[in-house]
C-alpha cells in the first residue's frame, strides 16, 4: 500500500444542467491532474444534477455518454475519479457514485442508501449494500450525503480496512436550513473522531432556479483525529487538495469497537464479513 495519497475535492453548483456540469467535471479532472493528485472527489449527482426538474427530463443515454466522457478523462489523465449520478431504473432511480480507476475503468459503484428530501424521497429508492474498494491499493470506502448521519455505513468498512471516507454531498435544503447547518458547525459532521480515518467532503454551492433553495458549501479534508487540512467556503465553486499520510489512519476506535464490548465482538466480525461479500455486487 501506497504511504500517501494526495487528494482533491471539487465543490460546484448542484442545480445546473448536464452539459455545463460535464464541461466542470472534465476540466476540474484536468486541473486536479496537473495539481498530481491521485484522485479527485466531485460531489453527489454531480453530473445529472440533483435539481428532480432536470434529472426527470433527462434521457439515460445522456447520461451514460456524459459518465463514458468521465471515463475517458480518467484514462487520459491518469487519475482516479469519483462522481455522481441518478440513474433510472426499471423501480425508480438510483443516486450513484462512481468510481473510476487512472485507466478509466469503473471499478466500484455505490447507491445511496438513505433518502434526503421531498423529491429524492419521492423519485429514488435505497441501495442494498456498503461501500469498500481499493484507490492504488488502499482500502477506502464511500458514503452519500445524508448516509452520513448514519456511522454504521462508514464504520462497518472501516472495520474491514478502510482508511479513507470519500463523501460527496448536495446538502440542499430551505434558506433557514441551510443557514442553521453552517452556524451548527457543518453540514457533514467529522468521522474521525469516531473512527480514526481520513473524511474528504465534496459538497455543492448555490440556489435553486426558483429560489427556494440552496446549499451550505464547506467542502473539507479532515484528518482521523478531526483537524481539518483544507476546507472550501460557503458560496464558490472551488477544489482543495491535501495529502493524505495514510500512517495517521490507524482505525484505533473501530477497531476497540469489535472487541469491547466481548458479547457484540461476534457480530461484529459477522457483519464485517457480510460486507466484504457484498462489496463487488452491482448496485442494482
Amino acid at each position: 500500500m501506497t504511504e500517501t495519497l494526495k487528494v482533491s475535492c471539487v465543490q460546484l453548483h448542484w442545480a445546473r444542467p448536464l452539459d455545463e456540469n460535464l464541461r466542470k467535471v472534465l476540466a476540474y479532472v484536468r486541473d486536479a491532474a496537473e495539481r498530481g493528485s491521485d484522485v479527485v472527489l466531485f460531489p453527489e449527482a454531480c453530473l445529472t444534477s440533483y435539481y428532480f426538474p432536470f434529472v426527470l427530463a433527462l434521457e439515460p443515454e445522456r447520461v451514460r455518454e456524459a459518465l463514458q466522457r468521465t471515463c475517458e478523462a480518467a484514462r487520459e489523465h491518469g487519475i482516479w475519479v469519483i462522481v455522481g449520478s441518478i440513474r433510472r431504473t426499471a423501480d425508480r432511480f438510483l443516486n450513484l457514485a462512481h468510481v473510476i480507476d487512472r485507466s478509466g475503468r469503473i471499478v466500484h459503484e455505490y447507491a445511496k442508501v438513505n433518502m434526503a428530501g421531498r423529491d429524492e424521497t419521492a423519485h429514488c429508492r435505497g441501495g442494498d449494500k456498503l461501500s469498500l474498494f481499493e484507490v492504488d491499493g488502499v482500502p477506502c470506502t464511500l458514503v452519500i450525503c445524508r448516509d452520513g448521519r448514519h456511522p454504521e455505513l462508514y464504520r462497518l468498512p472501516a472495520m474491514a480496512g478502510a482508511r479513507i471516507l470519500f463523501h460527496p454531498s448536495c446538502s440542499s435544503d430551505e434558506i433557514e436550513a441551510v443557514c442553521w447547518k453552517r452556524t451548527s458547525g457543518r453540514a457533514q459532521q467529522p468521522v474521525g473522531p469516531n473512527t480514526r480515518i481520513f473524511h474528504c467532503v465534496a459538497n455543492t454551492i448555490g440556489e435553486s432556479p426558483d429560489g427556494k433553495q440552496t446549499s451550505s458549501g464547506s467542502s473539507f479534508i479532515r484528518e482521523p483525529n478531526g483537524i481539518p487540512l483544507a476546507e472550501a467556503g460557503f458560496y464558490q465553486e472551488e477544489m482543495i487538495t491535501s495529502v493524505l499520510d495514510l500512517a495517521r489512519a490507524d482505525r484505533t476506535y473501530v477497531l476497540d469497537s469489535m472487541v469491547h464490548p466481548p458479547f457484540l465482538s461476534a457480530y461484529w466480525r459477522e457483519m464485517v464479513e457480510a460486507v466484504r461479500a457484498r462489496k463487488d455486487l452491482p448496485p442494482e
